[in-house]
């Protein structure tokens, strides 16, 4: 089973390099942000992948707070993209 984790460690670590070459190469923003957001899940896979190695859990709570923060990321691109804004500014009162 140790080897299982071991490759599948190395495929998603080959990934994450591709993703970030489509980070930095992207032809549009939006493929930015895709990759971005898929970089955060890789991450994730990769601290996962690591835990499970290690046999330990100390590291769930750091897998907890990259997925917030990635959730988090993701939604304040889709809203600039949309308005060109992430803060609306502007009092309706």
């Amino acid at each position: 089973m140790m080897t299982f984790y071991w490759v599948s460690l190395i495929l998603v670590s080959l990934g994450f390099t591709g993703l970030l070459f489509r980070l930095v190469k992207g032809p549009t923003i939006a493929d930015r942000v895709v990759a971005l957001d898929a970089i955060g899940i890789s991450l994730v896979s990769i601290i996962a992948l690591l835990s499970l190695i290690i046999e330990t859990e100390f590291f769930l709570e750091v897998i907890l707070l990259l997925s917030i923060l990635s959730f988090i990321g993701t939604i304040a691109f889709a809203k600039f993209l949309e308005r060109g804004e992430i803060f609306d500014r502007n009092n309706h009162n």
